[in-house]
């Protein structure tokens, strides 16, 4: 997938907020500093679509960027057109923030779970990790909600430049091992890095197959 337009769209506090346009919603979250919006931003091409901070638990307010929705052209008379298929990438906040007050660490858990269980246009949910780390309690712990609510999901391996070969393969291997312990089957899984741009069309090729 070629992205050729990609904008901010809305921010929402709720999930009544969301408007129910019929588009399909790919979803990102992770624990806070996970590199999501830096993922975001190389996903598509714009570097400061979504905003970069340092500061863990920024992100407060449910994202959606549109993507694509660019002019179509008619093609055979009108009855075929060629363009790129309009949806929103969505930029969830982060989880797990211990430093966050225990009403905010509320608020993101009922922002959370309401958009993930309820929202009627996600379409499919990148579970971003840290793959500098072995599995996180709270990473296993999302993912089996997300696997008792039935929402469709990945898992995005983040900051894979910071590895070397041998411990890139050793931690993923540990992941696989931990999701085996509660999965028949395996999650789709990505490797990435934002710094080295890897991974970018694997997600996107993966997205694409889930428009057509």
């Amino acid at each position: 997938m070629n992205i050729s337009s990609a904008k901010f769209a809305f921010s929402s506090q709720k999930l009544s907020q969301i408007p129910r346009e019929g588009l399909r919603e790919f979803a990102f979250i992770g624990r806070s500093n996970v590199g999501k919006s830096s993922l975001i931003n190389m996903l598509t091409g714009q570097k400061g679509l979504a905003k970069v901070s340092g500061t863990p638990g920024k992100t407060r307010l449910i994202n959606h960027f549109l993507v694509g929705g660019g002019p179509k052209q008619a093609s055979g008379g009108g009855a075929k057109q060629t363009g790129e298929s309009p949806w929103y990438l969505v930029d969830l906040p982060g989880y797990g923030y211990a430093r966050a007050s225990k009403a905010v660490r509320a608020g993101f858990d009922k922002l959370i779970t309401d958009y993930v269980t309820k929202a009627e246009g996600l379409w499919f949910l990148f579970v971003l990790v840290d793959v500098r780390h072995e599995p996180q309690r709270v990473d296993m712990e999302f993912m089996t909600m997300l696997g008792e609510e039935g929402v469709p999901f990945g898992v995005v391996f983040t900051k894979a430049d910071k590895l070397g070969t041998n411990a890139l393969s050793t931690n993923i291997a540990n992941y696989r091992e931990a999701l085996l312990k509660q999965w028949d089957e395996l999650p789709p899984m990505f490797v990435t890095s934002s710094e080295q741009r890897s991974g970018r069309d694997e997600i996107l090729d993966f997205i694409e197959q889930h428009l057509t």
